[in-house]
């Protein structure tokens, strides 16, 4: 990586004083807050150091092999299972029992590591709350260390949060979810972090500085002896499974804590990984508590993964849904794969939220939670996600209902059918029309979730939806595939074919709309013609960048050096 991409001044030129105590090889280019301070102590971020000098040239290893997939993808191979590891998926072994203290997670929540956030999600009736410091969070300074103070303290149950405007004190009920925590992906970096001159990996500074802080109060207050408990995003490869089972077995070590205490739940989220969902357990076979279908993700991913592929360009975004062949496979397999190793299988997220000004649409939009819920319980799926509050009751009915005081499914639901999906069922090209409304959805959301994500917001409630980097993501590849292959909108019944010139009206009539939706104060005092620029830099970019967010992020690294006379 490039360092002056972070706009770091040369090696030689000046030499930089933290204003936090660091162990030797490490420097500290986030702003010094004394709240920060008794996060990033020094004994805290040599175990980060400590995890990134052990695994960064695995970790560089694994970024190299998804190049070298992709690769192969984009001269014409598919996606596929793995001779060389059929023995594990044909073997007959298990991951270790789950802990009783998450073996129900009916419905969980998610959402960003911000203060009132926890404390709501916690105190949701969720039987899970993910705290995230990936797709729903912006990743500055400010947000990542922020979350680090509040994690701390809801794990210690102390946290608080007084909203001013309107004079109420946000505290934690008696009973409150489990805590997850999801750290970033191995693609991205932790700027403001350097180690050995090197930036940090993001994923290593969330799980090290969350785990170092809070695995004794956790395991005694909240685990049952059991824990932290993870959710693992963004993985291609059971052998970058492999590395996270290692960064655990170290953490236990460390802690000195019984092998297996930490467990996680891996998001499948990519397309290459649904060809190795055995092997990822296998390889978390002491760590792990199951799978997820990170479903919004893996529709980014089938487009990413065939963007060299004019043969296999996706409808309408909103036409990809559960229904389609390609995504109810992966879904079966999944809970086939989970059940059979003796793990949750956890369903999708619903990103619908509450429609508080018109109750007849409101109603609308639950019964298409309820119907999808109600689609993933009789599937087999042990739990679900949601992304507001204002659905849980609907979503723990149903489960309650069709599983009864069953915690689980593990044993009851085993979809032996499933056995039989091939390599095409999960690949079969999605069936629909694309249309001059989906390009215009498509930019209208993109441009508006990177304005939110340049300004701190990760998680944007739009057009009654949660959007977050995934389904921005989604926009992003699918209007690049549009742009790249000159498809024909053959839903309009115009044959209008989409071009740069096309492209280019979108957004400014995108862009107007947008305007009058906002209101002109916000749209000239929010970051909408950056987030334009990206967006459209990205959509129009000769060749497909792999995230948004990895460029998008060069705009948040605010550094704070004390720089002292020339060496």
């Amino acid at each position: 990586m490039d360092l002056g991409t972070y706009g770091y001044p040369p090696p030689t030129a000046k030499k930089i004083i933290s204003n936090y105590e660091v162990p030797e090889g490490v420097e500290v280019r986030g702003r010094y807050d004394a709240e920060f301070s008794k996060i990033l102590t020094k004994d805290a971020l040599k175990f980060v150091s400590d995890l990134q000098r052990e695994f960064r040239n695995h970790i560089k290893y694994a970024l190299e092999c998804r190049k070298e997939a992709k690769r192969r993808y984009n001269e014409g191979a598919l996606p596929g299972f793995d001779p060389a590891t059929r023995y594990i998926r044909e073997g007959e072994w298990i991951c270790a029992p789950v802990p009783p203290v998450v073996s129900d997670r009916k419905v969980e929540i998610t959402g960003p590591v911000e203060r009132k956030m926890i404390i709501n999600a916690l105190n949701s009736g969720a039987k899970v709350f993910m705290a995230d410091f990936e797709d729903a969070l912006s990743p500055s300074w400010e947000n990542l260390m922020r979350g680090q103070v509040n994690l701390k303290d809801a794990v210690a149950g102390s946290i608080t949060f007084h909203d001013k405007a309107r004079n109420k004190v946000y505290k934690l009920n008696d009973e409150i979810a489990k805590l997850f925590v999801r750290p970033r992906g191995w693609h991205l970096p932790e700027a403001h972090i350097l180690i050995d001159g090197e930036p940090a990996t993001g994923c290593l500074v969330d799980f090290g500085l969350y785990f170092y802080h809070n695995h004794s109060t956790f395991r005694r207050t909240q685990g049952a002896g059991f824990g932290p408990f993870f959710y693992l995003p963004k993985m291609e490869h059971s052998r970058e499974a492999k590395i996270w089972n290692k960064v655990f077995e170290k953490a236990e070590k460390m802690a000195r804590i019984e092998r297996g205490s930490i467990r996680a739940t891996v998001l499948i989220e990519t397309l290459p990984a649904v060809f190795q969902m055995d092997e990822i357990l296998y390889e978390l076979r002491d760590h792990s508590v199951g799978l997820n279908c990170g479903r919004w993700d893996y529709i980014f991913s089938y487009v990413k993964t065939f963007h060299a592929h004019p043969d296999r360009l996706l409808p309408d975004r909103v036409q990809v849904g559960m229904s389609q062949h390609f995504m109810k496979s992966y879904s079966e397999l999944l809970i086939r794969t989970c059940h059979r190793r003796g793990v949750h299988a956890m369903g999708g997220m619903a990103a619908q939220i509450p429609i508080r000004d018109d109750p007849v649409a409101n109603e609308a939009a639950l019964e298409l939670v309820r119907k999808d819920k109600l689609r993933e319980v009789k599937a087999g799926h042990d739990g679900t996600w949601a992304a507001h509050p204002g659905l849980i009751p609907s979503c723990m009915e149903i489960f309650n209902n069709n599983m009864g005081n069953a915690p689980n499914q593990i044993t009851t639901m085993k979809r032996e059918d499933a056995a039989k999906l091939t390599k095409e069922d999960l690949l079969q090209i999605p069936r629909g029309v694309r249309t001059m409304e989906g390009l215009r959805l498509n930019t209208r959301v993109g441009i508006q979730y990177v304005a939110a994500w340049l300004t701190g917001s990760g998680s944007v409630p739009l057009y009654n939806l949660m959007e977050d980097a995934a389904t921005a993501e989604i926009s992003r590849v699918q209007n690049w595939q549009w742009l790249k292959y000159g498809v024909e909108l053959d839903g309009d019944g115009l044959g209008v074919k989409v071009n740069k010139e096309l492209f280019g009206r979108v957004v400014e009539e995108e862009m107007d709309r947008i305007e009058k939706e906002v209101g002109k104060d916000k749209f000239k005092k929010g970051m909408y013609k950056d987030a334009c620029k990206i967006f459209t830099r990205q959509c129009t970019s000769p060749t497909l960048d792999e995230f948004l967010t990895l460029d998008a992020y060069n705009y948040i690294v605010l550094l704070h050096p004390v720089e002292t006379s020339k060496l």
